[in-house]
């Protein structure tokens, strides 16, 4: 009895079943996104050539100044560092008691001699006169040329002695030997110098430089005159010239040294690195905008729409970027319209709605 009530049941749900499978909604199909995407074919741009290079920025000449004179004390300090000088600008003084001390002596010391001269001076002539008499020796008048020649050679020597006097006491001050700006100070007031050591430092004419090392590979490419860019410390671009390069390479490293001006630094201080980009030249090569290249994975891919407005992804090999271009070497015929609005968010097989590209989407 309990198998034969359940048989009416078992007939419903098979007809109910039977009726649904007519109904049913088809499935989706698979990569339905329909994104809006915009095209642009890619073609042959100018684009600018350049070797990039990461260099130091530093003072074209640094200069290291010092006294010639030792045992002296520091009286005052003039200069301070970033302050901007001018050729024969007084920076540091020392204390010249004794040196004002010697060259009185040695003012004195010419005047003794001066006078001595004189005097033998005189006697000579006397004595030339008793003899042209001959109310004296030749021998006697003799000694008195020579008395004479020796009283010459005092004077000088008294003046040699007055000439050193003099210049050390120009030792006593130190002036600034060209224009620039003072970049250290290693003297202070009190301090007993030394000859030779380093008591201020100056970048000569306030100018800097970038030293880059270029490989062995961009070497042929780059020359004196060529335009260098660096970015300053507030994004500014600096542009400057290559002024040097070296004719060879380090034997280790393999690379040589480069050397552009930097007339108008900016921001850029001495003793900072900065990346530096060379210009060489410009070519035409095949060029896409920068947002229809889409990296994924450690490759480069770009995408086509083919004629059922699907995504087609192409794999392709890129070179150097400029201005909002990007060179496309390899992977993609000329011509070939390319997604650049919306790339990005695209997958091989998408459905997609193409739309006329806006003046904001155009490189």
């Amino acid at each position: 009895m309990r198998t034969i009530s359940c048989l009416p049941w078992l007939a419903l749900i098979l007809s109910l079943t039977a009726c649904g499978g007519t109904d049913a909604p088809p499935a989706v199909e698979a990569g339905a996104s329909n994104l809006a995407v915009s095209l642009m074919p890619l073609q042959e741009r100018d684009l600018q050539r350049e070797v990039v290079a990461s260099g130091q920025v530093a003072a074209w000449q640094d200069m290291p100044l010092g006294v010639e004179i030792s045992g002296l004390r520091v009286r005052e300090v003039k200069a301070e560092i970033g302050q901007s000088v001018a050729a024969g600008d007084v920076l540091l003084v020392l204390d010249d008691r004794g040196v004002q001390s010697e060259l009185a002596q040695a003012e004195a010391a010419l005047q003794e001699s001066l006078a001595a001269g004189k005097l033998a001076d005189a006697n000579f002539a006397r004595g030339k006169s008793l003899r042209e008499r001959r109310l004296l020796s030749a021998a006697d008048l003799d000694q008195l040329l020579a008395a004479q020649h020796q009283a010459q050679a005092r004077v000088q020597a008294s003046r040699a002695s007055l000439e050193a006097a003099q210049l050390r006491l120009s030792y006593t001050v130190l002036k600034a030997p060209d224009a620039g700006v003072i970049s250290r100070r290693n003297a202070q007031p009190g301090q007993v110098v030394q000859a030779g050591s380093e008591l201020l430092g100056l970048i000569r004419q306030g100018r800097l430089e970038w030293r880059a090392q270029i490989a062995e590979n961009d070497l042929n490419a780059v020359d004196v005159g060529q335009a260098v860019t660096l970015r300053g410390l507030d994004g500014s671009q600096v542009t400057g010239a290559v002024r040097t390069v070296a004719p060879g390479l380090d034997a280790a490293t393999r690379t040589a040294l480069l050397q552009a001006d930097l007339p108008e630094p900016g921001t850029l201080r001495a003793g900072m690195v900065a990346e530096g980009r060379i210009l060489i030249g410009v070519s035409s090569v095949l060029s896409a905008p920068l947002p229809a290249v889409v990296r994924r994975d450690g490759f480069a891919y770009v995408f086509s729409v083919d004629e059922k407005n699907r995504a087609v992804r192409h794999r392709v090999d890129v070179g150097r970027v400029d201005d909002g271009w990007v060179e496309i070497q390899s992977g993609v015929a000329v011509g070939t319209p390319l997604v650049v609005r919306g790339a990005g968010f695209l997958g091989e097989g998408d459905r997609v709605r193409v739309v006329p590209m806006d003046a904001a989407d155009a490189p």
